[in-house]
């Protein structure tokens, strides 16, 4: 076909340059037709070629909904890591990984493997971002994943980076893969942003079909709480804010389980936020160096990441 044509022709005459390669694969071709889940260069001629960074293009290109690499940092095709398993994921920035995303995910995965329908020997934990998550009009700059990638496999986490910028989209690409429960870990603010119509505009059915997509197989949600405004109270799942038109569809995913509270997360920890520890690392203030884990410090330390001074 059309798509081992352009293999040949790129593996060919376009060896030399593996990212024109990848667009090659294109040629003739719309991405809605086909999806390429991983991508392996080895030989001779593509010594030095990082296997991650490809997988990351094809995502960027639309030729694959995800990359996702292993703890020990290689790159693993999601319908083999994934098949019958029970999935835990955990979606942010991780720019750079804080005390809070552990701790959350930590928790998070303690509840997730008490469930009765939940194999703890069958579970995956993954630490997922995905490229919707810029700026209007910004750039993606796949090598900044790559460093934030490389940190989380640190931590001993599989990495998933995706172009599911709706957590229904996430929700149905993991389920492509198992029919295992799926567990989705964010704290409150993302959760008011779950329940905020102008992200659904896009669909006909609005804020109802999202959900009706997202829910509609075993899936649930694990919500640490957030600090009030004034710092003092703590916002939970129990008393969030809700549109008055939305609190019905909120307490029916409430009171059904769909929605779980996370209890033992650590109040220390809801100051932090991954961008106060970005501008502490840009005016050089060292005490970001508490924010974030020791093994994260070392290795944005060693590597001097987001543009640490050492």
């Amino acid at each position: 076909g059309i798509l081992g044509v352009n293999l040949i022709y790129g593996a060919l005459y376009l060896y030399e340059k593996p990212e024109v390669l990848i667009k090659s694969l294109l040629d003739q071709l719309s991405p809605e037709l086909m999806e390429i889940d991983m991508i392996d260069f080895s030989g001779p001629a593509f010594t030095g070629i990082d296997n991650r960074l490809m997988a990351l293009r094809l995502v960027q290109y639309g030729l694959s909904s995800a990359a996702m690499f292993q703890a020990d940092g290689k790159v693993v095709q999601p319908a083999d890591a994934l098949y019958k398993k029970a999935v835990l994921v955990e979606r942010s920035r991780f720019r750079p990984p804080t005390h809070l995303n552990i701790n959350l995910l930590d928790n998070a995965h303690a509840e997730f493997c008490k469930e009765p329908d939940v194999n703890p020997d069958d579970v995956i934990v993954l630490s997922e971002m995905t490229l919707h998550n810029l700026v209007e009009g910004e750039e993606i700059d796949v090598e900044d994943y790559l460093y934030r990638a490389e940190i989380l496999c640190a931590l001993g986490k599989h990495v998933m980076i995706s172009d599911c910028g709706a957590f229904y989209r996430l929700a149905e690409y993991l389920f492509r893969y198992t029919r295992q429960p799926v567990g989705v870990v964010l704290g409150v603010p993302t959760l008011q942003q779950v329940f905020d119509e102008k992200y659904y505009e896009g669909l006909e059915g609005g804020i109802l079909e999202s959900f009706g997509r997202m829910f509609r197989n075993d899936l649930r949600l694990y919500v640490g709480p957030a600090l009030g405004e004034a710092g003092e109270d703590l916002v939970t799942i129990h008393n969030l804010q809700i549109s008055e038109h939305l609190k019905h569809l909120y307490l029916h995913l409430l009171e059904n389980g769909y929605i779980r509270e996370l209890t033992g997360i650590r109040r220390e920890y809801l100051s932090i936020f991954s961008h106060t520890v970005l501008e502490k690392i840009h005016q050089g203030d060292a005490g970001w160096v508490d924010m974030v884990p020791d093994a994260v410090a070392k290795i944005i330390r060693e590597k001097r990441l987001f543009q640490c001074e050492g």
